[in-house]
């Protein structure tokens, strides 16, 4: 047929362009590699480390170069992981521990290190226990923050050469045994009612302390008042002396009739019913102080 002449000559003649074509296209397929955003590529070349490719588009030299390993740079988290440990006062805890981290250095992880999952989870098994053995258990669950922090730095330090970044370390529990539980609850009772006792006593020494200022307030006001009234009579006294150093006899004798007249006025204030027994000179004290109020005016 004249196509199938006209197409078989046709590849006769151009044949090796067809071919040559052909073989820039595989080699334009082969030397451009896109590399997601979350990802970087291995590339060796005749079995040694060549480059790492970024993100974006690169090149590399066709059936020369080969991407070997595809490493994610996403952060990573380890599974939970439990580990026993001892602490400085020999109590036995169980840490359970999260490690979050992410590879910044893909030749360094595909080259040097397996399993990374494995060697971070044996790595802070050690720094854990290491750690804990330093503590007492009440400063293990107190300085839980400071605890973290050196787990962080020191697994920082120890896959850096595994071109690993740790981002987060995280002290998830610390759990203990049943016989440990019952003891500290035990001791925490008798702490609480030390506390109740302490609280107690101070509370009665301090009603105490408050009675003995009521008291002491009280004496004090009454030593006041007696002040007073001495002042008082000391006053009277004297007015007394000055009127019976003015006025003679006949004002001590006035100043004595008074004072029994008061007597014999309050004997007879009394409610009820009763017997008021009169001295014989009563009658003459009431004359007496009559005549010399009579006298006097």
């Amino acid at each position: 047929m004249p196509i199938e002449n006209l197409f078989s000559e046709f590849l006769g003649q151009n044949i090796v362009l067809l071919l040559l074509a052909v073989f820039i296209i595989v080699c334009i397929m082969a030397g451009v590699r896109i590399v997601p955003q979350s990802e970087k590529f291995v590339v060796e070349r005749l079995g040694r480390l060549r480059s790492v490719l970024g993100p974006g588009i690169n090149f590399i030299v066709p059936f020369l170069d080969r991407v070997r390993h595809k490493v994610s740079i996403l952060e990573r988290q380890l599974p939970s992981m439990n580990q026993d440990a001892i602490t400085s006062d020999n109590v036995l805890v169980q840490v359970e521990t999260s490690v979050f981290y992410r590879i910044i250095e893909p030749e360094k992880t595909v080259y040097r290190i397996r399993d990374v999952d494995g060697a971070i989870s044996t790595t802070v098994a050690g720094i854990v226990r290491s750690e804990i053995g330093r503590m007492e258990l009440d400063q293990v669950q107190a300085n839980r923050s400071n605890l973290i922090e050196a787990v962080r730095t020191q697994v920082a330090q120890q896959v850096d050469d595994w071109g690993i970044e740790v981002t987060r370390a995280e002290i998830l529990d610390v759990n203990l045994d049943q016989a440990t539980r019952e003891a500290m609850l035990q001791q925490l009772n008798a702490e609480r009612a030390r506390r109740a006792q302490v609280t107690e006593a101070e509370g009665q020494k301090r009603a105490v302390e408050l009675q003995s200022d009521a008291e002491l307030y009280a004496a004090e006001q009454d030593a006041k008042a007696r002040r007073v009234l001495a002042d008082a009579e000391a006053y009277a006294t004297q007015v007394v002396a000055v009127a019976i150093a003015e006025n003679g006899l006949e004002a001590a004798q006035y100043q004595v009739a008074l004072k029994q007249v008061e007597a014999l006025q309050k004997l007879g204030d009394g409610t009820g019913s009763q017997t008021v027994i009169l001295p014989a000179n009563a009658l003459d004290a009431f004359a007496n102080a009559f005549q010399m109020l009579k006298g006097r005016g």
